[in-house]
């Protein structure tokens, strides 16, 4: 296997365990095929945004969840 192939593999690892998608996997290779890493960074930073928004969401109902244990713990 040459440096080219275990570079590629890397990657696809790596959007694997970021949680891309076929889909996007298929078009950050596109994109890497051709040299474009002004695109290959907006679909990043958009996949990037979309977790941070997945995380934001989690985090607001661990806040929900801790309170409502507060308030049972409390009145205990």
């Amino acid at each position: 296997m040459n440096t080219e192939e275990k570079n590629e593999r890397l990657l696809l690892r790596n959007l694997k365990d970021a949680g891309c998608n076929a889909e996007m996997i298929a078009r950050f290779f596109e994109l890497h095929n051709t040299g474009n890493r002004h695109e290959q960074l907006k679909l990043l930073f958009s996949h990037r945004e979309d977790l941070l928004q997945k995380l934001h969401k989690s985090q607001n109902r661990l806040d929900c969840l801790d309170y409502l244990i507060y308030d049972i713990k409390k009145h205990k």
